[in-house]
């Protein structure tokens, strides 16, 4: 199962490290030595910060067909690496200072080596980390505020914070309320505390970004769940994540609702990737290590998704669905922090295996309590 699942993943990490490796040979021995280990670093920093993301994708990815769960894996993966990792800090950088690809590509391949007075590729991007911060922050406070802000959820794993959480259902349209008066909330302060990080001309950059990031949930999401209300595809409380009808056959999405779901996962990584894109810059500010040992990151995350569904982990560990989102809430908020403190990606990826771990750790002890439940889906 793991060589089956991982196998790819393996061998693309020794292409991965050995192409970084070739890359830097130009410079020399020493370079090279140094690219490959800044690369193999990058892979450990983008799983690390990613593995919450793998817990939930494994949760939509188990409601699609085997067709949309090849193409998470493979168009998926390509976007992920090339549009994200690659793509995505250029047009950051095309929009920030007004450069063409062609000029911010040769930025990029400058380093630090400008002429004075002219800004880095990677001091741009630093720049424009609010804006960023804001958009990514916003979809995921979206995501762990609608997993618990839920009047159906049955289960609880810390049941003195989830459950008042939940009975906030009963107001319409909280989970918008609470997302956009946090973002407000924060960019006012550092507004106030730390001009330097969010000056007043940035402030409504910021709030622009914080609302597309809740407009791009919201339309995203809501046509997903349009299409497999229509195709009869949702989800029943008794039968978890995939509905059973007839002699037991799993029904799973297919058409537009899968479609959805998989351009719902995009945009998701997208957030998750957007805090060690950034973070990838403090540590080299060469876009091509950057996309190797980021994108090698990328495919592991997508491999442990794989495992996850094949393995049926989120019914094995029933916390372990309810750990990741209190994951995504910490990282949503972290990213609002971040708009005016640094904050080091070491901290912002043990928070989240620590609380995963603790879910998984919480899982087992009811699992010893409770065996008779082991096998089913709790949410």
């Amino acid at each position: 199962m793991i060589l089956k699942t991982f196998g790819w993943s393996f061998a693309i990490t020794v292409a991965g490290l050995a192409g970084a490796f070739l890359y830097g040979w130009k410079d020399g021995s020493s370079a090279a030595l140094s690219a490959m280990t800044v690369a193999a670093i990058l892979i450990v920093l983008e799983v690390s910060l990613s593995f919450d993301n793998a817990v939930v994708n494994a949760k939509v990815l188990s409601r699609m067909s085997p067709f949309w769960q090849k193409m998470f894996l493979t168009v998926g993966i390509l976007i992920a690496v090339f549009g994200m990792r690659l793509v995505f800090p250029f047009i950051v950088v095309w929009a920030s200072a007004g450069l063409d690809p062609v000029h911010a590509w040769d930025l990029a391949m400058k380093g630090n080596d400008v002429p004075a007075g002219q800004e880095t590729y990677a001091h741009i991007l630093h720049d424009a980390h609010p804006i960023i911060a804001a958009f990514g922050g916003m979809f995921l406070m979206m995501i762990f505020l609608d997993f618990f802000i839920d009047d159906e959820k049955e289960h609880h794993w810390l049941g003195p914070v989830e459950r008042p959480f939940q009975r906030l259902s009963a107001v319409g349209g909280v989970s918008v309320a609470i997302a956009l008066g946090s973002l407000v909330l924060v960019a006012e302060l550092f507004r106030n505390i730390a001009p330097d990080k969010l000056p007043d001309d940035k402030f409504g950059s910021v709030l622009l970004a914080g609302i597309l990031g809740l407009l791009t949930y919201l339309v995203v999401g809501g046509l997903g769940e349009a299409f497999e209300g229509s195709s009869g595809l949702a989800d029943d409380e008794d039968m978890g994540p995939q509905r059973e009808v007839g002699t037991g056959q799993v029904v799973l999405a297919t058409g537009k609702a899968a479609f959805f779901m998989f351009l719902y996962l995009e945009v998701l990584d997208a957030s998750f990737s957007f805090d060690g894109v950034i973070g990838a810059f403090a540590i080299t500010t060469d876009p091509i290590v950057i996309a190797i040992g980021l994108g090698v990151g990328a495919l592991y995350v997508r491999s442990i998704t794989v495992y996850l569904v094949r393995k049926g982990t989120l019914s094995e560990y029933r916390y372990l669905e309810h750990g990741a989102h209190w994951a995504i809430g910490a990282l949503a908020i972290l990213l609002f922090v971040t708009m005016g403190v640094e904050i080091p990606e070491v901290v912002t990826g043990l928070i989240g295996v620590v609380i995963i771990l603790s879910a998984v750790g919480w899982s087992v002890r009811e699992n010893r309590l409770h065996p008779e439940e082991k096998h089913e889906v709790l949410v």
